[in-house]
């Protein structure tokens, strides 16, 4: 799950670095997920990063377009920390249960606003718009390595498994987000534990 933007007192005010891209996509990251794609104007995009309405343009073409790069720069984001969390054990249980360990430390943040995707996903059209399109394919790519980690542990389907796992991470975001429980995430982290426990045979015992 993502990982919230550090924002003091509900937002940072510190002007981003760097280049125009980097500017306006750190101005974007930061005002998108703390107050959503629509709410927050191109106008205030551009003051946040404190360049002219051209570089905009000039970088991103259109809205919709910084929209797309705000999104694909947090899905690559998030391969990186899953990818770096999963190297640390080498039970492919263990691997799927550290990802419940890394939401429950996302979600007691106090700028936690829930998955970026899905609040995106909520706003936007249902049609193949950037939005749907880059959350979409992100969500495959969750599902995907779920779904192999259930494989490697044995499980007789893998696909079912792997499936209820991202219903119970779903469910343990959503939860953490709208009720402001992070326990939510820990129950959801029980359930899976649960699951696979009973979907996957135990390890063999070393000789």
């Amino acid at each position: 799950m993502d990982r919230p933007v550090c924002i003091v007192k509900g937002m940072s005010t510190e002007r981003p670095q760097g280049s125009a891209r980097e500017r306006l996509l750190a101005a974007a990251t930061e005002l998108f997920y703390a107050e959503g794609i629509h709410t927050v104007g191109i106008d205030r995009v551009i003051a946040r990063a404190g360049v002219a309405k051209a570089s905009l343009y000039s970088t991103f073409g259109s809205k919709d377009e910084l929209v797309r790069a705000y999104l694909e720069d947090r899905a690559a984001a998030r391969r990186t920390r899953y990818t770096e969390r999963l190297a640390r054990h080498a039970d492919p249980r263990d691997r799927i249960l550290a990802l419940f360990d890394l939401l429950a430390e996302s979600v007691v943040s106090p700028s936690y606003r829930g998955c970026a995707f899905m609040n995106a996903s909520a706003e936007g059209p249902r049609d193949e718009s950037p939005v749907t399109q880059v959350a979409r394919d992100t969500r495959s790519w969750v599902r995907g390595l779920l779904i192999e980690l259930a494989r490697e542990a044995g499980a007789g389907d893998p696909e079912r498994v792997g499936r209820q796992i991202v219903l119970l991470y779903d469910g343990a975001a959503i939860g953490a987000a709208m009720d402001r429980d992070p326990a939510a995430v820990v129950r959801a982290r029980e359930m899976a534990a649960t699951l696979l426990a009973g979907a996957c045979p135990a390890p063999a015992a070393a000789p």
